[in-house]
């Protein structure tokens, strides 16, 4: 079975994958480096690939241990999605991917991360162009949730006719930067036509990471108004933001705003917000003299166990 998974939408270029958008393909390999085009395997692209990776997904996803005390939930195993942010070419979010896969999910045994890489152009002012990418690549991220979607509606039929069939993973996504504004876009997109109104969670825990969205995105609250915000209440069962003032990168994406609104993965939550929406502010977890800011909650120890205990559904009263 794998060891690691990859859907995009990049395309393909001699070496790697590039910083155009194309159909979504699938890639499977067992082991690294990952920023080594040839460790990867490629299944295809098309409705016959995207089936032959579903089923190999979930045929990995069956072996994990059935949890049936609901005092252990928090050891059920995850199949967890991550999405890399700006300014990343393919080989840096290969990479920062292995790298989560090793330090997040190998070290406290969680089960098995996706990498979903969209065309970040990887330029050092790209801002506005990757931007652009990230609302582009919202409908095929969309097709990947909307898959997921109807697997574990049917999973909840199978499982109430029998509950040794019963879903063995959680889900999860962690977004980093602005793959949070792409996962942002693509909710909406999923819940207009999958969950309105609301029949599953299609995901246990969403982990919004240095976030560069608007920080008021959920500020309507517990009202409905069907925006971005919403969507994404709806559809998850709990939403964590972190953040920290130290992060300079999300200072210069503010400054793009013409609408001064402050981001988010800088800032925290602006409420009133959903009851399910929280956010934890990681500036004293981050050691002082840590570099690149933006990014290094997956290097440093104290945001990882953070991740890690967030991950397993932990109560937000009880996280140290």
């Amino acid at each position: 079975m794998p060891k690691y998974w990859m859907v995009t939408n990049r395309n393909l270029v001699k070496g790697g994958l590039g910083s155009d958008a194309s159909a979504l393909s699938y890639f499977v390999a067992d082991e690294g480096p990952l920023d080594t085009y040839e460790q990867w395997t490629k299944l295809g692209t098309g409705q016959t690939a995207a089936a032959k990776f579903r089923t190999m997904l979930a045929a990995a996803a069956d072996k994990f241990p059935l949890i049936e005390d609901a005092a252990l939930n928090e050891y059920e195993k995850h199949v967890s999605i991550f999405i890399h942010g700006y300014n990343n070419d393919w080989a840096d979010a290969a990479s920062r991917y292995e790298s989560i896969c090793r330090k997040v999910f190998d070290a406290a045994d969680l089960g098995l991360c996706v990498l979903f890489s969209w065309p970040s152009d990887g330029m050092k002012l790209g801002y506005l162009p990757d931007r652009m990418d990230a609302e582009k690549t919202a409908p095929a991220l969309s097709e990947v949730l909307d898959a997921l979607y109807d697997w574990m509606a049917e999973k909840q039929v199978t499982s109430a006719a029998d509950p040794t069939k019963s879903c063995k993973a959680k889900t999860s996504i962690i977004a980093h930067s602005m793959g949070n504004y792409v996962c942002q876009k693509a909710m909406q997109y999923t819940w207009t036509r999958k969950n309105q109104p609301l029949l599953v969670s299609l995901v246990n825990q969403l982990l919004m990471v240095a976030a560069d969205v608007d920080n008021d995105l959920f500020h309507g609250g517990e009202t409905l108004t069907r925006s971005d915000g919403d969507a994404i209440a709806n559809l998850c069962y709990r939403v964590t933001a972190l953040y920290t003032g130290r992060d300079p990168v999300l200072g210069l994406s503010a400054g793009f705003k013409h609408f001064g609104k402050r981001r988010l993965g800088r800032s925290g939550l602006d409420g009133p917000v959903p009851d399910n929406v929280w956010d934890v502010d990681c500036t004293n977890r981050i050691a002082p003299d840590a570099q690149n800011i933006h990014s290094c909650y997956f290097d440093e120890p104290r945001t990882i166990a953070l991740m890690q205990q967030i991950l397993r559904g932990v109560d937000r009263n009880v996280i140290g």
